[in-house]
């Protein structure tokens, strides 16, 4: 299938009661949108990145009870898994679609990373957008732009504590018109990915 965008019925999958039926709803109105948009996207950032850019769709397979309160795909290097290497992401939370360049407590070489980005942190400042947002968890909706975060502290705190996270990148709120053009969001992703593409080759590096 082409991507026509994503509607309000999308986020409102991720207020269905019940675990079984929230996650039939995601298989049937969210994860075909996943891959259509891994099918559009994945070259575009193997070019950007300089690596072979693999599409997960994100499963909930572990879950036996809750229900997941958000649902994402990732773009990795690494065809097996994502959690433990930078990562891309794009998903929905009820309230927000979020595109993220991903680090997440998995990581084996965080504090590595967090020292990378620290000593680059000028470079980061200038050449990412200052309404872009920071998440120091990704299981949480909260995210603070880069203009208003202490990054020196994000990145300290991601360096020192071991589940800490860093994500950064861009939300989207459910009325935005952007969401609901299939090849304009395309092309927004490509932007916000290409915007942070540099950070990923220093996490690479």
């Amino acid at each position: 299938m082409s991507f026509n965008g994503f509607t309000e019925k999308d986020f409102n999958t991720l207020t269905i009661d019940g675990l079984e039926a929230r996650m039939e709803a995601i298989r049937r109105n969210i994860q075909p949108k996943f891959k259509a948009i891994g099918d559009e996207l994945s070259e575009s950032l193997s070019d950007l990145t300089g690596n072979d850019m693999h599409v997960h769709i994100a499963q909930h397979a572990r879950r036996t009870k809750n229900p997941p309160n958000d649902t994402w795909m990732a773009f990795c290097h690494n065809k097996r898994g994502y959690k433990k290497h930078p990562h891309f992401q794009i998903g929905l939370f009820d309230d927000h679609l979020f595109m993220w360049l991903a680090f997440i407590y998995e990581l084996p070489d965080k504090s590595a990373i967090a020292d990378s980005f620290l000593n680059h942190m000028d470079d980061i400042q200038e050449s990412i957008p200052a309404h872009y947002v920071i998440s120091l968890d990704h299981t949480k909706k909260d995210a603070t732009s880069l203009s208003e975060i202490g990054l020196e502290k994000a990145l300290t705190r991601f360096k020192d504590v071991k589940k800490a996270e860093f994500l950064i990148g861009r939300h989207f709120h459910p009325n935005d018109s952007i969401l609901q053009d299939g090849q304009e969001f395309i092309e927004e992703a490509k932007t916000t990915f290409e915007k942070l593409t540099p950070l990923y080759k220093i996490s690479m590096g």
